[in-house]
């Protein structure tokens, strides 16, 4: 049966609208840009129905919608010019610089933020609606991290195939680097491993309060 959706949740949804036309207005790479944002306009409809459908608390929502705005921000740079220097400098803050970075490290943010971001919603979809344990839970949402890093980095690699490679590499965000792949991959999973312990204070509340199976 359908429910409503929480006022919070709209907000969230209302937030994501508004970021929408900021990030492809003067979008350095228009076609990149496009393609980053497509499946985010498609599946804000989809969105509002699964909510009422399908329904989740305001934190597992709240993170969800955190990564697509944070989605939103590289997708306006390409995630390779995205200026966080530029931002940073007036607070005397130099990020490259303290850590020894050579490149533009927002798509690492954007990469280890779905690992951390996803943990939480995955495992509360999994025990609400597919009926699993908490553990189970955890363990699903683990594995689809790992699954879906895997999976997005081959469909980069299959665009490869298709736009010219200067339009490639500035949509993969590589910057030279020859493991950039893998180094993704990595930064999701292991952020993925670390949201274990703040997801199973989250999963105990929901479950304690809804008297649902550990």
């Amino acid at each position: 049966m359908d429910q409503n959706i929480s006022r919070a949740q709209w907000a969230m949804l209302a937030c994501i609208v508004i970021a929408l036309p900021m990030s492809g207005w003067g979008a350095l790479y228009p076609q990149n840009t496009y393609l980053q944002i497509g499946p985010v306009v498609l599946g804000l409809p989809a969105a509002a129905w699964l909510l009422r459908r399908w329904p989740i608390s305001n934190m597992a929502a709240l993170c969800l919608a955190s990564f697509v705005l944070l989605h939103l921000v590289a997708a306006r740079w390409s995630y390779s010019f995205v200026p966080y220097r530029q931002w940073l400098a007036p607070l005397g803050i130099d990020i490259n610089a303290t850590f020894g970075f050579h490149r533009n490290m927002f798509d690492r943010l954007v990469h280890t933020s779905f690992g951390l971001l996803m943990v939480v919603p995955i495992a509360e979809i999994a025990i609400r609606h597919m009926g699993m344990s908490r553990f189970a839970g955890l363990a699903f949402a683990v594995f689809f991290v790992f699954g879906m890093s895997s999976l997005y980095e081959i469909f980069e690699w299959l665009l490869t195939l298709t736009l010219a490679p200067n339009d490639a590499a500035a949509y993969n965000g590589e910057q030279g680097d020859i493991w950039d792949s893998q180094e993704d991959m990595a930064c999701a999973n292991l952020a993925a491993l670390f949201a274990i312990w703040p997801a199973r204070a989250h999963l105990r509340r929901m479950l304690d309060s809804a008297g649902a199976p550990t």
